[in-house]
């Protein structure tokens, strides 16, 4: 029987992957590419497509990136499940994972869906404009962070 970390992780990462998928379906339905809303000064709303990773990489690479991207958000996101499965005990490094697997598994459907990932959080300040960006990639970002969190201090074996 799974521990109770490793169930809780596995819930809190299929919400946020159904939360990503909502968002981004509601984007898709309801804006043109382009097109979008001011939130405040330094947040809007707008839909953008990513055919690369993240910050736009291999966006131009000519379509072979889709696939390798997908086996490769695939591949990690076994593997990190299977880490989870194996040390469910250790709470924070569970969600950091399950975080991590949410987010690639939420672009992995918008490559298969779509052929490109569907981004629409854009946000400014101060003259900086950051490339937009979706759920997935904020659970991702925060997983990743969390991880080396979970691993701060901890002794070598």
């Amino acid at each position: 029987m799974p521990h109770k970390y490793f169930t809780q992780s596995i819930a809190l990462a299929a919400a946020l992957l159904g939360l990503d998928q909502m968002t981004k379906l509601w984007i898709v339905a309801n804006y043109a590419l382009f097109q979008g809303f001011e939130v405040t000064a330094f947040l809007n709303i707008v839909r953008v497509h990513n055919p690369g990773a993240a910050f736009s990489f291999l966006a131009n690479a000519g379509g072979w990136q889709q696939y390798f991207f997908t086996v490769l958000a695939l591949g990690v996101s076994a593997y990190l499940l299977w880490q989870m499965w194996r040390a469910p005990q250790q709470r924070l490094a569970c969600v950091a994972m399950g975080l991590i697997v949410s987010g690639a598994l939420g672009n992995v459907i918008d490559r298969l869906r779509y052929g490109y990932v569907v981004d629409f959080i854009d946000m400014h300040a101060f003259g900086a404009h950051w490339p937009a960006f979706n759920v997935a990639d904020s659970c991702i970002c925060v997983g990743a962070v969390l991880l080396v969190a979970s691993e701060w201090g901890k002794k070598p074996e």
